[in-house]
């Protein structure tokens, strides 16, 4: 009983629950009014992009899905994990993983199941006013905390978004005259863009592995497919947003 109370409490005490019921409220009040047709196709609007059964389909529609790489075998000498995977606490003065953080976890798993030899992090400042919180730097220093070597860890820390990533890391591996296979690490929604950067910037034998999907098998469950939820304006404002800086991409002629 109480699992089904606290899953009914949490939907009631949720912002946006308040926001969505006001928005029924305020359509009761003009129903009659020539406000009628706006706040009511309002209203649909916000319902139809907090739907987690129709945003999912979206989703479902942009992300990337590589060659089921996890269930294999394949080994790779190197794997080129993309920056974005979280924030620097200052105070701390460490790294703060968030959910693209599953994009270095994952790929330690494989480096610990001797399919990945060596790590390449690259990702530099996302901040025009703090240039020098280069996350690689701190990535580099999470991974000597659990006793993964220097020598098998090469980061690119220039970079500010996944065009420089490709080009400031493809002059880091030609310059080791670096002939491997490699494994290009990212989240699923964003692998389709950085695929096909890296594809243009030149890049050879490379394979993506996604990491952190949005969406799994579909769920047909009451909350799921008709109950609003905020998480999937999330969702959804991230994929809108990808395909933005793909659209960009494609037009300036990174892609």
């Amino acid at each position: 009983m109480f699992f089904f109370l606290s899953k009914i409490l949490a939907f009631i005490i949720t912002p946006y629950t308040w926001v969505f019921f006001g928005l029924l409220y305020i359509l009761k009040k003009v129903w009659q009014t020539s406000y009628k047709k706006l706040v009511l196709a309002l209203t649909i609007f916000i319902y139809v992009i907090s739907n987690s059964f129709l945003t999912d389909e979206i989703i479902r529609g942009w992300e990337y899905c590589d060659d089921d790489i996890y269930l294999k075998d394949t080994k790779y000498d190197l794997a080129i994990v993309l920056g974005g995977m979280g924030r620097i606490d200052q105070r701390q003065q460490r790294f703060d993983f968030g959910v693209s953080g599953d994009r270095l976890f994952q790929t330690l798993e494989l480096y610990h199941k001797k399919r990945v030899n060596k790590l390449l992090i690259t990702g530099g400042s996302g901040s025009i006013l703090k240039p020098n919180d280069r996350e690689a730097i701190y990535v580099k220093k999470y991974l000597n905390t659990i006793a993964i070597p220097d020598s098998n860890i090469i980061i690119e820390n220039n970079s500010k978004n996944t065009y420089e990533n490709a080009i400031f890391t493809k002059h880091i591996i030609d310059s080791m005259q670096f002939k491997g296979s490699i494994l290009l690490v990212t989240s699923s929604f964003h692998m389709r863009r950085a695929l096909a950067i890296f594809n243009k910037a030149g890049y050879k034998n490379i394979t993506p592995y996604v990491t952190n999907k949005f969406t799994g098998d579909r769920k047909f469950e009451f909350d799921h497919c008709f109950i609003p939820n905020a998480e999937a304006i999330f969702g959804l404002n991230l994929i809108i947003r990808e395909m933005f800086g793909y659209t960009i991409y494609k037009i300036i002629g990174y892609i």
